[in-house]
């Protein structure tokens, strides 16, 4: 009846998989790190741009 699951008997076929899944949590950390330093970077430029606009608009 289950006949479309497949378990292995021999374990060692899970190896692959489970390198592959660690390499790609890697990856996907490194690129959340790299998009968090770009948006603090942007977010500084930012606040600097309208900050300087805004005391230009004051006086």
């Amino acid at each position: 009846m289950m006949e479309f699951l497949y378990f292995p008997e021999d374990k060692t076929e899970y190896i692959p998989a489970i390198i592959q899944l660690v390499i790609f949590m890697i990856g996907a950390a490194v690129v959340m790190y790299f998009f968090y330093k770009v948006s603090k970077k942007e977010e500084k430029k930012f606040n600097e741009q309208y900050q300087e606009k805004s005391f230009d608009d004051k006086e």
